[in-house]
């Protein structure tokens, strides 16, 4: 009854990314702590898992109560993997990030962060998702630590609805300045994207996507709003897409 937790810990960033090292650390105390996550960065890779090539482990630590692999997959490669190759059973918790930039509205889709913590909750794991609205590698994560040491308590001692989990969203502000934590509806954006036009030596044109964040709504119960206005942003997240509004309005057409 007394035996430690056991908690998977990965992110979209990369491994030796210095938000995953800060998140290593505030979560160890918390249980049996296993590292499984990228070697390299796979932003923007979203739900993506690999069938092209093989995947590969690489065990690179190895402690009591500590284990950390690196993979050359997505981070939903990553989670299936430590699912059923390193623990060989699902975790009791897993927790994903720190992201390097936010993944509040719209950028939910795209997140290899989210992804991960997505995987986690179609297995039946509490899964949480944690980003700091700080897209650079020198980003400080020293704000955000009691904020995540207070949600991954929680999480583990009241556990989370079944399919759900939790994007959380962390201001990049001192910590004094913080106003708290707000629980949040997902904010309505886009991406206004376009593409930079470029030829390479040989005369090949090529492309880099570039693009604009826009806000669609933004009411002060959105994680938006709430980033925007120095709270913690935490959202409920599950994965049935199914658009149940819709559903009336439908029936009667098909």
């Amino acid at each position: 009854m007394n035996e430690k937790p056991l908690i998977l810990i990965t992110n979209d960033d990369g491994v030796k990314a210095p938000g995953i090292r800060a998140l290593i650390n505030y979560i160890r105390p918390f249980g049996r702590v296993v590292v499984v996550a990228p070697d390299r960065p796979q932003s923007g890779t979203a739900h993506a898992v690999t069938i092209a090539h093989p995947l590969r482990l690489e065990l690179i630590a190895s402690e009591t109560d500590y284990e950390e692999y690196n993979c050359n997959g997505t981070p939903a490669d990553c989670v299936k993997l430590a699912f059923k190759i390193v623990m060989r059973r699902r975790p009791d918790f897993l927790f994903s990030g720190i992201n390097h930039g936010s993944n509040a509205s719209i950028n939910i889709i795209y997140s290899g962060t989210m992804a991960a913590v997505l995987e986690g909750a179609l297995a039946g794991v509490p899964s949480v998702g944690f980003s700091l609205n700080n897209y650079s590698l020198k980003a400080d994560f020293g704000a955000a630590q009691k904020f995540i040491e207070t949600i991954v308590a929680e999480v583990i001692s009241g556990g989370l609805p079944k399919g759900v989990c939790l994007n959380v969203n962390i201001p990049d502000v001192p910590a004094d300045k913080i106003r708290g934590i707000k629980l949040c509806r997902q904010a309505e954006g886009t991406w206004e994207e376009d593409f930079d036009e470029r030829e390479d030596p040989h005369g090949g044109k090529y492309y880099w996507m570039k693009g604009v964040y826009a806000q669609i709504g933004n009411g002060e119960d959105t994680d938006q709003w709430a980033v925007e206005h120095n709270y913690v942003a935490v959202v409920p997240v599950h994965f049935d897409l199914t658009a149940n509004h819709g559903m009336e309005l439908l029936r009667n057409r098909f």
